[in-house]
């Protein structure tokens, strides 16, 4: 499969043929793909960067931070519209020039958008400051729209047929364990965390409770754009793809369980209430009844008009997104729903998914930037012992959840191999999951945040490397593809 609705840094040259999802096929009628009837992966990029190419970009990434600095030195910060728009032009040059020079190093594009924007971020150089990331962050909605939208487009019926019984066991088996072990760490390392170490033993117990459902969730985004950049096919990839677009479902399930479940631990003298459980059941069905509407409607529009779908994207991203949070409906959910029903009942899957990489090629670049410039370094400073040891601990217990799960799903040694790769990185459905529980529960203060904040930051640094190694490793990468690793892969494996 091909995740490309995510940007690509550079365009790739054109080819032949166009894939179900997006990506052209090599032209070369030769190619070993296309000799077994199965569409290969596009390269990603033209044509191979030599080191007079690289130091180019790194003379070019110096002398923009230069000026940049200069720049904010001499002037104080703009905190109106001209300022973010300076901001948000510096941070697509700088991310997209730190992409290309991690690339030598094999490590994702992710890596130096993320690495661009905690350098120029407020807590480094200072070039872009908390007000105008705040401002850039609008574009979030956006983005997590277009990932919905791209991910429910790469789940296609006859491919999740092949592997549900693997995707269901793999759902229960990570969730369940993942869940019972990291609520077992935090509860048996309280005393390490600051502000956990003077609750009660009942408070201290709902409080790791909710630890384990952060420890469930997983990123889309990180996910997806890895699958963008390298134009990644095989079982892994797909796998991966999966796995975490349906988690997602069970993560919103099992959040609204806790809340309701800790709320007398942590509040003495309250109840369980069956009242969220409604809500919840509203929230889950009123959300994939508006996402099927959502699709066909979508449908009908490419079929019918297909022009300005970007204007069309944008409305969804900023204001059918506010719409959905404010009837407390799940947008992600159904925007995933949407982009499904788009590419499984009708035709128009192929234009939904190229409309999309259109639409990502600069919101993405934003995105992950932006993400970078959050991350709070003086925080991390302070919580980073903790922080490694509760991130270690949910790689680990990932790992064998995973072997337990490919043994119970009789998995192909590919996917025993490196399927729990994919499965570290976290970004912002954690950290929206930590602001609800906040909300729920203010007596925990800022410290619950402050630690998800802390993990998030170790998970979104090094998950994406890791998982963009494991596509490496197994051959599912184009460019892995194009030397012969697994010649005989088609788009779905």
């Amino acid at each position: 499969m091909s995740a490309a609705a995510l940007p690509e840094v550079e365009p790739a040259a054109p080819a032949g043929p166009v894939t179900p999802a997006g990506p052209a096929a090599p032209a070369d009628p030769a190619a070993p793909a296309e000799q077994h009837g199965v569409p290969a992966a596009r390269h990603h990029g033209s044509a191979p960067k030599g080191p007079l190419n690289h130091l180019t970009h790194a003379v070019a990434l110096v002398i923009l931070f230069g000026l940049l600095y200069a720049t904010t030195r001499a002037v104080p910060h703009e905190h109106g519209p001209a300022g973010a728009v300076a901001s948000i032009g510096f941070l697509l040059l700088a991310g997209t020039l730190a992409s290309e020079l991690v690339e030598p190093l094999r490590l994702p594009h992710i890596s130096g958008y993320i690495l661009a924007g905690i350098i120029a971020g407020p807590h480094v150089l200072g070039l872009v400051d908390h007000h105008a990331v705040e401002e850039i962050s609008r574009v979030n909605a956006l983005a997590l729209a277009l990932i919905a939208l791209a991910g429910g487009a790469e789940l296609r019926i006859d491919v999740v047929k092949k592997s549900l019984k693997s995707i269901l066991l793999h759902n229960v088996v990570q969730t369940a364990l993942v869940f019972v072990a990291m609520t077992g760490v935090f509860y048996a390392a309280r005393s390490l965390v600051p502000f956990a170490a003077e609750l009660s033993t009942t408070a201290a117990f709902g409080v790791a409770v909710l630890w384990g459902v952060i420890a469930v969730t997983r990123s889309p985004s990180a996910v997806l754009g890895i699958l963008s950049q390298t134009r990644a096919t095989g079982p892994v990839a797909m796998h991966t793809l999966a796995f975490v677009m349906t988690s997602d479902i069970i993560v919103i399930v099992v959040t609204a369980v806790a809340l309701s479940t800790v709320r007398p631990l942590l509040e003495p003298g309250t109840t369980m209430s069956m009242h969220e459980m409604e809500l919840l059941g509203r929230e889950i069905l009123g959300s994939i009844s508006i996402g099927t509407t959502l699709g066909l409607a979508l449908a009908a529009y490419m079929r019918l008009i297909g022009r300005q779908l970007i204007l069309v994207f944008v409305a969804l991203g900023f204001g059918a997104t506010e719409v959905l949070r404010y009837l407390r409906f799940d947008a992600l959910l159904v925007f995933v729903v949407a982009g499904f029903v788009v590419a499984n009942l009708s035709k128009q899957g192929e234009k939904l998914v190229h409309a999309v990489e259109d639409a990502a090629s600069v919101v993405f670049v934003l995105f992950f930037a932006t993400a970078g410039a959050h991350l709070d370094l003086p925080l991390l400073r302070q919580m980073w012992p903790v922080a490694l040891l509760f991130g270690a601990s949910r790689a680990l217990v990932t790992w064998v959840a995973n072997r337990i799960g490919n043994r119970l799903a009789d998995d192909p040694p590919l996917l025993r191999k490196w399927s729990w790769c994919g499965l570290i990185s976290q970004a912002g459905l954690t950290l929206g999951i930590s602001l609800t529980i906040e909300r729920a529960f203010p007596s925990l203060g800022a410290g619950f945040r402050a630690l998800v904040v802390g993990c998030v930051a170790l998970n979104e640094v090094f998950g994406p490397i890791l998982f963009k190694y494991a596509l490496d490793r197994a051959g599912e990468t184009a460019v892995e593809a194009s030397r012969g690793s697994l010649p005989n892969l088609g788009r779905h494996g």
